[in-house]
């Protein structure tokens, strides 16, 4: 079955689609997606060809993780998502626990976003999420913005503490993607509470690397936004 899905997804690809991809993914020498290789898919193709493979199981998924081949790591981890909706209490700790233990493989900013708030985040929500303080401390990019977009999962559910704990322990990251994603979970917690969102700006919005702050501010009113940019809030 393995060989079929893979058959699939390569003959889905398109060359002039993945030049496009490697760009847009960063995966030049020295940028955060270096050496990472596409095959060109749309989104909805993998999510077309993954429908047809939800039975295969946990050790299948794993060489689709191993993969250097971008799609096939999104493949799998859509297939886990699926298989994490459907699944039992148990089953839904064993495939927490496989998401962990092949954490190294969930390496670009699509691949978290596609999965931790559906499988970390849900299966962590009325759970112990020390899990989630150790990840945001860790040196590597993706396991950072884990801790923090699986947060994502809580926001939805009016829970916002440990969005704007992580959050806080996320202001002096140096790096683009971790000020995107915590611009973006605190623009989702203002969504659903305004007041929340800007008691936390009000207290750190000065200290807050620029793109971290604009994504927060973004559904603000303009006169708003200019405030906050300007430091005169």
């Amino acid at each position: 079955m393995l060989q079929k899905l893979l058959k699939e997804l390569e003959v889905a690809g398109n060359p002039e689609q993945a030049e496009i991809l490697q760009r847009f993914f960063k995966t030049g020498p020295g940028e955060y997606g270096e050496g990472d290789i596409f095959f060109g898919i749309k989104s909805k193709q993998i999510h077309d060809i993954a429908k047809k493979y939800y039975g295969i199981g946990l050790p299948k998924i794993k060489e689709l993780l191993k993969s250097k081949i971008h799609e096939q790591r999104v493949c799998a981890l859509r297939i886990l998502d699926k298989k994490f909706k459907i699944a039992d209490e148990e089953e839904k700790e064993n495939i927490f626990n496989f998401y962990l233990q092949n954490i190294k493989c969930v390496n670009n900013w699509d691949l978290v976003d596609l999965s931790a708030p559906n499988i970390v985040g849900d299966f962590l929500f009325k759970r112990d999420k020390k899990i989630l303080y150790k990840l945001v401390r860790s040196e590597n990019l993706w396991e950072r913005r884990i801790a923090i977009v699986s947060t994502f999962n809580f926001i939805r559910k009016d829970e916002f503490g440990d969005a704007l704990a992580i959050s806080e322990l996320l202001l002096q990251d140096t790096h683009d993607l971790i000020h995107k994603a915590v611009g973006w979970m605190l623009r989702e917690i203002g969504k659903r509470n305004e007041e929340v969102e800007e008691n936390f700006l009000k207290q750190h919005y000065k200290e807050m690397p620029r793109t971290m702050l604009r994504y927060a501010i973004e559904r603000f009113e303009e006169e708003k936004r200019k405030k906050y940019l300007k430091g005169e809030v």
